[in-house]
């Protein structure tokens, strides 16, 4: 059975924001909405200090908390692991965003542009009205799965079929696609290195993978 995950190399991370970038490109999401976010952090001690940079956002659990509480069941979870919301029957309570220990949860109340009233036309073009007044959050570019895998194509491999904050990382830190898939990237990834869940000890069953070195500052750190 497929289950998508995305994987993070901290190793490679430089911290430069262009997966958030892309992100809110892709997805429309107003000022202050970050679907994708990249955490800067500190390691080490002085003088052997250095920086470590944590790409996260919505974890797509196993055992998705903001489900759980979920009381007109807008938030469901594909058998492929993919965590979605409905905004047609989301009532916009806020208990998925209190539930999630990622932050992960966003919500808005009224249209948002980065240029006030003004808005530019690109920004026009995406706004989502069915946006407005329920939670929101990362989805894996859940559309882009699903047209590309209609087509015939392999989440992770192909770019049309693979979300865009992977397709845009500068360093190749971030990779996606089938962790049952023993060809693919993330699998080999997972098998091959030392590797971390964020808050795992919840018993959320992350669906977001970061690899590591315990000598490094890095595993200090962590």
């Amino acid at each position: 059975m497929t289950r998508y995950i995305m994987v993070a190399d901290l190793r490679r991370c430089v911290g430069c924001q262009t997966c958030t970038a892309s992100c809110k490109e892709t997805n429309g999401t107003p000022p202050g909405v970050q679907w994708r976010r990249v955490l800067d952090l500190e390691a080490g001690e002085y003088p052997e200090v250095s920086r470590v940079f944590l790409p996260t956002g919505c974890q797509h659990c196993d055992e998705p908390p903001c489900m759980e509480v979920c009381p007109s069941t807008a938030t469901g979870k594909r058998a492929d692991g993919l965590v979605t919301i409905d905004y047609d029957i989301c009532i916009g309570c806020g208990y998925c965003a209190i539930s999630c220990p990622y932050e992960a949860r966003y919500k808005v109340d009224k249209a948002d542009f980065a240029y006030g009233p003004s808005s530019v036309a690109s920004e026009r073009a995406r706004f989502d009205p069915a946006k407005i007044g329920v939670a929101t959050k990362c989805t894996f570019c859940i559309d882009r799965i699903d047209a590309g895998t209609r087509a015939g194509m392999t989440p992770g491999r192909d770019p049309q079929a693979t979300p865009a904050c992977v397709n845009s990382c500068l360093s190749g830190a971030l990779r996606f696609g089938d962790l049952h898939d023993p060809d693919s990237a993330v699998s080999k990834l997972v098998a091959e290195n030392q590797w971390f869940r964020m808050h795992e000890d919840e018993g959320t069953g992350p669906g977001f993978y970061y690899l590591w070195d315990s000598r490094s500052v890095i595993g200090e750190a962590l």
